[in-house]
């Protein structure tokens, strides 16, 4: 394995799904993958320190001032020690601590005295994962290139049900595979950040009930991949799909049109923005909160406009991508007709490319294949019969020559 001999520092965190941490170590070490654990004094009560000594084959480390450790700058030497450090789970406050550069035990004082890259693993309630103050903070550690691995969506230990699970240990253990693998010899997109959408968003009737739509994400996925091989920095904010996530990608999974936008905001500044998701155009009005009963008249649905993420991120400012480019996907059976649909949406929403298929060729809504016309202010280009991976290899070459 590529990764075998490197050094992970595992941070545990407190919090329910700390137990995911133990199996991680356990996948780490199956992979010849050396971990120092830190147990925080919350984590303590979820996980003990003997489990993760026996999984890690180690010292667990717990005390900021043990005199033993700290003799000799242990806080310091832990920080330097270690290929990649690891946040799972990375709570609220682990995650304020980091982006304020508070440091009152020994985990946060090893995040703030290390220069060493960092992975996050956020597990919290839904409503602390939504709150501003975490959005922030998750976007200043994104800023100083904190690296994340969900949350995942899901029913929560508290009874609620949203996103804010910790990554499966198999999820989190392959995006620590992606940060430690040696990069491509030739990553021209180093040091760049792109935020790509995929997939269809989902939006309530009623707790059963939803609007949507066919897409299947493989072309996102797709290209948040190519981007990914590339050496860029992928957020990928993915409505709900049967995909694994991309490896070397922070996957932010949602629901709703205003769930991606928020999300897409959230992921602020970046290079460039690729919107590829089938984007609902409308939601119900008023979702009901149970749900409707069959009758021998259906419900009468009234609808209200989603926001247009496209149109929001390519507007003029200080936090628009350098590069924004759409996709459209129209039903026209014409490829003159398609193009002029793709122009005018090139000059409605203000992005700069739009990358155009007609979904209703058989194999494209939900296939592995694709046909599409790359349509700039320069000109056209007709890209495929030919697979979607393609497709997404060829605009990434498109993308990394404008950010060079």
């Amino acid at each position: 394995m590529p990764a075998a001999g490197k050094r992970v520092l595992l941070i545990v965190g407190g919090g329910v799904a700390a137990y995911k941490a133990l199996e991680l170590v356990r996948l780490l070490r199956k992979a010849d993958i050396a971990v120092r654990p830190i147990l925080t004094r919350a984590g303590s009560q979820f996980v003990t320190p003997l489990s993760l000594q026996a999984l890690s084959e180690g010292t667990v480390y717990q005390d900021l001032f043990s005199l033993t450790d700290e003799s000799q700058m242990g806080h310091i030497e832990l920080s330097r020690s270690a290929d990649l450090i690891v946040v799972a789970p990375a709570t609220a406050d682990l995650m304020a601590k980091a982006a304020v550069g508070l440091c009152d035990d020994l985990a946060s004082t090893t995040l703030l005295a290390t220069d060493t890259p960092v992975l996050m693993a956020p597990a919290m309630n839904v409503r602390m994962w939504e709150h501003p103050a975490t959005r922030a903070n998750l976007q200043t550690l994104r800023s100083r290139g904190v690296r994340f691995v969900g949350p995942d969506e899901g029913p929560m230990a508290c009874g609620e049900f949203g996103l804010g699970r910790l990554a499966e240990p198999a999820e989190m253990f392959k995006a620590i595979l992606a940060e430690l693998a040696p990069g491509p010899a030739n990553a021209p997109l180093k040091g760049k950040r792109i935020v790509v959408t995929a997939g269809p968003t989902v939006e309530p009737i009623d707790p059963v009930r939803v609007l949507t739509n066919r897409s299947s994400g493989k072309q996102g996925y797709a290209v948040a991949s190519a981007l990914a091989a590339l050496g860029a920095e992928v957020t990928l904010v993915s409505g709900p799909t049967a995909l694994p996530g991309p490896a070397g990608v922070e996957r932010v999974q949602v629901e709703t049109a205003r769930q991606m936008l928020a999300a897409c905001e959230a992921a602020l500044p970046v290079d460039a923005a690729v919107c590829v998701a089938a984007v609902a155009d409308w939601r119900p009005a008023e979702a009901d909160g149970r749900k409707a009963a069959k009758g021998a008249h259906g419900p009468s649905l009234g609808l209200a406009e989603n926001p247009d993420i496209l149109a929001t991120l390519s507007q003029p400012g200080r936090a628009r991508p350098g590069l924004v480019v759409g996709f459209a996907a129209e039903t026209s059976g014409d490829e003159a007709e398609l193009e002029a649909l793709a122009r005018a949406k090139l000059l409605r929403k203000g992005c700069d490319w739009i990358v155009a298929n007609d979904v209703a060729r058989e194999g494209v809504m939900g296939g592995d294949d694709n046909a599409v016309l790359f349509v700039t202010a320069e000109g056209t280009e007709r890209w495929g019969p030919t697979s979607k991976a393609e497709i997404a290899e060829q605009l990434a070459a498109r993308i990394e020559a404008a950010l060079a």
